[in-house]
């Protein structure tokens, strides 16, 4: 594969980050931002942690609310509906 220097300017947390990854790892720098850019590329359009918790925290919260009714009185509810589209006119 080949490569191609570059240069990027991180802030001092990153670097830390990326020195102890690499060292933690006994692997170059470079092959750390590489496994990283790839990593991130793998997951882009992905929900992150944090986003998938807050759409289930939203999942538990709506869910109780929906209202529970037998699966008869739901079917006579569409038929009213229809029915009234049927005669051009709303069913109050």
């Amino acid at each position: 594969m080949a490569s191609t220097k570059v240069t990027f300017t991180l802030d001092d947390l990153s670097i830390a980050h990326l020195a102890d990854a690499a060292r933690r790892l006994a692997r170059p720098r470079s092959e750390i931002v590489r496994l990283a850019i790839d990593d991130y590329y793998q997951n882009l359009g992905r929900l992150s942690h944090g986003e998938k918790l807050k759409l289930l925290r939203a999942f538990d919260e709506l869910v109780p609310l929906i209202p529970q009714r037998s699966a008869v009185a739901v079917r006579r509810e569409i038929q009213s509906i229809r029915n009234a589209r049927r005669a051009s006119g709303r069913v109050s």
